[in-house]
């Protein structure tokens, strides 16, 4: 049994890295997906700088941090990406960083097309349907078979590509906010690739539980979080542009304080949070000495299963999130086949078992129960849910 699979069952160590969390008090989170939590170690370490920015003001962040300090903590990301430094922009989320990506996106003419699904985020969606209506192009929405599984997914876009043969942009996410599936990205954009049709890479579930190599995958665009599963504070994410292509995105709105060749022009040039930043070395540090994504996604998916597979075959509950491994991962999604209302199940969920839960909507398979483990929850947090859903089904 490899290392990290032995260790994700290994209450004993999680439960020494979960003492360096602050007690979380009831209920149980089982919605952390959202954001993640930061260790005591990295909330004392982005404290102090605050009050260092704080007590300095821009006499260290003018001569220091512009001028040296954040092309480092950039290098360290860069590193932890297995990318180069030129290629990474710090924004304050996935979301700036994938709307920076889309409304800039240059290679479109009018009479083009580009691709969403039911799947992809809200935010991504309103943007591409924004490009349509400012570029003249028309976007084509299409929604996967349900139950997924991996042949269907490279199906339903092979024969997306074939019937659209103006498509030029497509979104895909990594791990779907809605439901948990992991989409095979590197087999997709090969098929996109075949097809001429590039890629915007939402990645904002996927880093930091998911090992994944850009290059290898075939993804020339994408943004992402630190704030999730890497244990960053709030307000901080990036953008990849592949150095080869940064010509096929335009600077943002003009963005005039770099240089066109300088993937920092592609971002909204704004007073950043600067003690966030400087608080990421230490974020990288601790991530690593866990054992990185390989350990943490290991974790997420032993708990995953433990609830799964206790329920899938139950009457009355639908695992919507399938359980091809290369297909899932913590993020899994379920609902209650004999109530129609799911946010009342949810609530039953948080009221009756203080078990937080959070519901989405807008896939085309209908709308669920979304259940995130997260790298302090326990299996018997697990057992807990498990019994829940098995007497409220």
């Amino acid at each position: 049994m490899p290392d990290n699979t032995r260790r994700a069952r290994d209450e004993d160590f999680w439960q020494t890295f979960s003492n360096r969390y602050d007690a979380q008090s009831a209920p149980i989170n089982l919605e952390n997906g959202y954001f993640g939590r930061m260790s005591r170690t990295v909330i004392e370490e982005y404290q102090r700088n605050i009050e260092m920015i704080n007590n300095s003001n821009s006499v260290y962040v003018r001569q220091r941090f512009e001028q040296h300090d954040n092309l480092e903590i950039r290098a360290q990301l860069a590193e932890l990406m297995g990318v180069r430094a030129q290629s990474i922009a710090f924004t304050r989320n996935a979301t700036e960083g994938l709307q920076s990506l889309i409304r800039n996106y240059n290679r479109l003419q009018p009479g083009d097309e580009v691709l969403i699904c039911d799947l992809e985020y809200d935010t991504v969606k309103g943007a591409m349907r924004w490009l349509a209506r400012h570029r003249g192009v028309e976007v084509i929405e299409i929604a996967h078979a349900h139950p997924a599984s991996f042949d269907s997914l490279l199906e339903t876009y092979r024969e997306t590509f074939i019937r659209h043969p103006k498509l030029k942009l497509m979104a895909l996410t990594h791990v779907t906010h809605r439901t948990g599936l992991v989409m095979p990205v590197q087999a997709i954009a090969a098929l996109a690739k075949e097809h001429g049709v590039d890629i915007i890479l939402d990645g904002a579930h996927a880093l930091g539980q998911i090992e994944f190599d850009l290059e290898a995958m075939g993804i020339a665009f994408a943004g992402y979080n630190l704030h999730k599963w890497i244990g960053a504070p709030l307000t901080l994410g990036f953008l990849y542009i592949a150095p080869q292509r940064l010509a096929d995105i335009d600077p943002d709105m003009g963005e005039m304080h770099y240089p066109r060749n300088d993937i920092r022009a592609r971002t909204s040039y704004s007073t950043p949070n600067i003690p966030a930043l400087m608080t990421l070395p230490l974020v990288f540090e601790e991530h690593r000495s866990l054992g990185g994504a390989a350990a943490k996604g290991a974790r997420l998916n032993y708990l995953r299963n433990l609830w799964v597979s206790a329920v899938r075959h139950l009457p009355g509950i639908e695992v919507m999130t399938p359980d091809d491994p290369r297909l899932y991962c913590g993020i899994t999604a379920m609902r209650f086949t004999r109530h129609d209302d799911q946010q009342l199940m949810a609530e039953r969920l948080l009221n009756e078992y203080k078990l937080f839960t959070v519901v989405r909507t807008g896939a085309a398979c209908g709308p669920c129960i979304r259940i995130t483990p997260g790298v302090t929850t326990t299996a018997i947090d697990m057992q807990l849910l498990t019994r829940a859903l098995n007497e409220l089904r």
